[in-house]
């Protein structure tokens, strides 16, 4: 069907990815009905190889901007950045409340807290079980297991049915804190009918069923009475069960805890006085004490685990933490998955680390991680648990959402119920119909520093530019009257070559511009524009000519 469709009169439920749907993070998802928005999630992304210098990457809120009156509240399934990280930036637009379980809520309190926005945002927390009244929307949230304490799926009851939104999960049958996924509740939705599944299609590519989080536990079990001396085990902060066995595992050999890196400190600290965390106080050491401790009895749990140049592992891999010294015989647990992007960091990483006389864990050569994200047989379980009438993949790269349809087709989900949907696409639902209807205006915005929104693809580009093949300038002093040369030109080169070993070769390149401003008549010279575009033209060709590159080329004018 198309748009056509729908009668003009009529005001169909919409769904309207605006992040996550054709890429891995940067989740946010907008539902639209009745004159009401709901939002559900708003993560990051982290930059992706080629975008030089900048810090996130946050959905583009353009569409909700100007609906912003008809925003009623976003809702999160977990405290993941990928689910959480651009609120900060998206809340100095969107003044709405906050709806989320106690855990995923102090990680977002935490993080308002550095943007000066803790006290100008309502918090409203929700247990397992409880709904809220949302405009013509009720969310019920419901428990499922992922590797950050407290995920919940949402049931979203609107004008024209229920939608199961899954949020990242798994169905893991021996959860460490107990709490399973809610298939129950997910099945008397079932029963009632539902509209709409959309489900996370992470780990669509991987056979079989994702293993528990207690396997984690067992490796360290297995490895922790081997290791002579200290103990650091990488992890990322939000992963409390994790962090949670590596305390037990320790402190039954003897070890204390010392935390290390900022967001760990703040995130064990949050679960802790939450109730999410257990570790005494006699259990944990301040980084005062870990002279005075020998190495068997120390264990550090650290960030870093992705080999970040500024991480707290990374500096002791490089040697050059103030405190901590790695030493022969001390061992390195990198208790995590290798986000895209990472792997040569990471490699790097595990490099340094050997060459400091550590012994190093990582997932390719032991349990010391496992996914918090469903593989192909939890997946075919939620579509059967739920049997909806249409089918919409969720966070994943194309090829991920591709996969899925094919999975949902396999349990007997027909094809023209699948809808493929991308960031931006409408997906509109009215009389047991759905379509996609329409494309917004839709994409990424970019943070650097306390810029957002100010670095745009040419700028990226031009860095890009700069960094593959440097930049030289021209310095060129020009009577403004007479059009007469008066200073230079002078060329000063950055990574472009060496200066000191070139100047044969920079000196050729002052020959080449002197001869282009030889060929502009005096009204020409005049005109710093027109003295520009020929040094460019003229240093291009011979840059291009004579060594086959390209680099950008600035030249500046000084009219005297």
């Amino acid at each position: 069907m198309n748009d056509n469709d729908f009668n003009e009169n009529t005001d169909p439920l919409r769904i309207i990815p605006l992040g996550g749907l054709g890429e891995i993070g940067l989740n946010m998802m907008a539902y639209e009905c009745g004159g009401d928005i709901l939002i559900v999630d708003c993560g990051l992304m982290f930059p992706e190889p080629d975008m030089l210098g900048i810090d996130y990457v946050i959905p583009d809120i353009g569409w909700l901007r100007e609906r912003a009156g008809r925003v009623r509240g976003i809702c999160l399934t977990h405290g993941h950045e990928d689910h959480i990280g651009a609120l900060p930036f998206v809340l100095q637009e969107l003044n709405v409340p906050l709806f989320g379980t106690a855990l995923t809520l102090g990680f977002v309190n935490e993080k308002l807290r550095e943007y000066k926005l803790d006290d100008l945002v309502e918090l409203v927390t929700v247990r397992p079980r409880q709904s809220v009244d949302l405009g013509c929307f009720r969310v019920e949230f419901l428990r499922v297991a992922h590797s950050v304490v407290d995920g919940c799926a949402l049931a979203i009851t609107t004008p024209e049915g229920v939608v199961i939104h899954t949020g990242d999960f798994k169905i893991d049958q021996t959860p460490v804190d107990g709490q399973l996924t809610d298939l129950a509740s997910l099945s008397r939705y079932a029963e009632a009918g539902v509209l709409a599944l959309l489900s996370d299609s992470t780990n669509v590519e991987r056979e079989g069923f994702t293993l528990s989080e207690k396997y984690v536990g067992e490796a360290f079990a297995e490895i922790f009475p081997k290791c002579p001396g200290r103990i650091i085990v990488a992890a990322f902060s939000s992963s409390i069960h994790r962090v949670q066995q590596v305390v037990d595992v320790a402190v039954a050999h003897g070890r204390k805890i010392l935390l290390n890196g900022r967001s760990m400190i703040a995130n064990v600290r949050i679960a802790r006085q939450l109730g999410y965390l257990t570790i005494s106080d006699s259990d944990l050491m301040d980084l005062k004490e870990l002279g005075h401790l020998s190495p068997e009895q120390v264990c550090i749990i650290s960030t870093g685990s992705q080999g970040e140049p500024m991480s707290a592992l990374t500096r002791i891999a490089m040697d050059d933490h103030k405190q901590i010294k790695l030493e022969k015989g001390d061992t390195v647990i990198l208790s995590s998955r290798v986000i895209p992007g990472n792997e040569r960091t990471i490699s790097e990483l595990i490099n340094h680390l050997y060459r400091r006389g550590a012994e190093v864990f990582h997932e390719k050569v032991s349990e010391v991680h496992v996914s918090g994200h469903a593989s192909q047989e939890e997946l075919k379980l939620m579509l059967n648990t739920v049997r909806p009438r249409f089918f919409i993949p969720i966070h994943g790269e194309y090829r991920h959402l591709v996969k899925h349809i094919q999975l949902a087709r396999k349990v007997g989900i027909p094809e023209e119920r699948c809808i493929l949907a991308t960031n931006g696409d409408v997906v509109a639902f009215y009389a047991d119909t759905a379509a996609i209807v329409e494309k917004i205006d839709s994409g990424r915005v970019f943070v650097d520093g306390k810029g957002v929104g100010d670095v745009g693809n040419v700028v990226l580009k031009d860095r890009k530019h700069l960094s593959e093949d440097g930049m030289v300038v021209v310095i060129i002093g020009i009577n403004q009257s007479s059009g007469a040369l008066i200073y230079g030109p002078d060329i000063v080169s950055r990574g472009f070559v060496f200066e000191d070993e070139s100047q044969d070769y920079l000196e050729t390149s002052r020959a080449v511009v002197l001869e282009a401003l030889d060929e502009l008549n005096d009204e020409m010279r005049c005109d710093s524009e027109e003295v520009k575009q020929a040094v460019r033209q003229a240093l291009r060709r011979f840059f291009k000519k004579s060594i086959e590159r390209r680099p950008v080329i600035l030249p500046v004018i000084m009219e005297m």
